[in-house]
């Protein structure tokens, strides 16, 4: 392959991990996590509401890792709330997962740039024989997406699993009960798939410059040896 040719790969791979950690830090901080309606129980047996008169009793609420808003309604119109989990929502949120969501954000942010700074080196500069190289671009690629993948398990076990919509719009609630009604996924989370996904194309292109993956050299040594050994014989 022609040194130009690598250099424009080098470049894409390297506009494309910028556009990554940045769109992942934006859809971090966003509350366009999660939105779900949730009905309020109580109110709506009340009335015995049912088919168009249970919009009445349905609540929104859009939700990210930080902050999020709840529109409650219970047949008297709806009233906005807005929450912070480190304020309000902490006593009904699984910390430990929570935490371990925005942890592995940020290393995704991290090593996306990371991943921006070794190619764009490897792109105007001379690259290393090293990690700092291009067989390193593999592992800053690696990292960054295996984080954003470990982020959406963790942030659907969280969801799913603990009921988190349902725990946070019965939040400080004493006379009505809510239940989840439907939920869906919004843009932060579809951008931090799209972003991981970015990464493994990036080892895809990687590979297309002609650096060979980390484990192909061992592999390819070991036979030579064994051939030599062979021929010895």
């Amino acid at each position: 392959m022609s040194f130009r040719r690598k250099r424009f790969l080098y470049c894409v791979a390297g506009i494309l991990c910028l556009v990554s950690g940045l769109s992942i830090t934006v859809a971090v901080s966003a509350n366009l996590w999660i939105h779900a309606r949730a009905l309020c129980v109580t109110g709506a047996k009340l009335v015995n509401a049912s088919g168009e008169e249970l919009e009445k009793f349905l609540a929104d609420i859009r939700y990210g890792l930080f902050h999020g808003e709840k529109v409650r309604q219970c047949g008297l119109g709806g009233r906005p709330v807005h929450f912070s989990f480190f304020q309000d929502m902490w006593k009904v949120t699984p910390a430990s997962i929570h935490l371990s969501v925005i942890l592995f954000s940020a290393v995704q942010i991290v090593f996306a740039l990371v991943a921006t700074v070794f190619s764009m080196y490897n792109t105007f500069g001379k690259p290393f024989e090293t990690l700092h190289g291009p067989t390193g671009l593999y592992l800053w690629n690696a990292i960054s997406c295996s984080c954003g993948f470990i982020v959406l398990v963790l942030f659907s076990m969280e969801v799913k699993l603990h009921h988190l919509s349902e725990k946070i719009a019965n939040y400080n609630e004493k006379k009505f009960i809510f239940k989840t009604h439907e939920e869906n996924y919004e843009k932060s989370y579809w951008i931090i798939f799209i972003c991981s996904s970015v990464h493994f194309l990036n080892i895809l292109l990687i590979r297309l410059t002609g650096v060979r993956f980390p484990f192909q050299k061992s592999k390819e040594s070991e036979l030579s040896t064994i051939t030599a050994v062979e021929l010895m014989y």
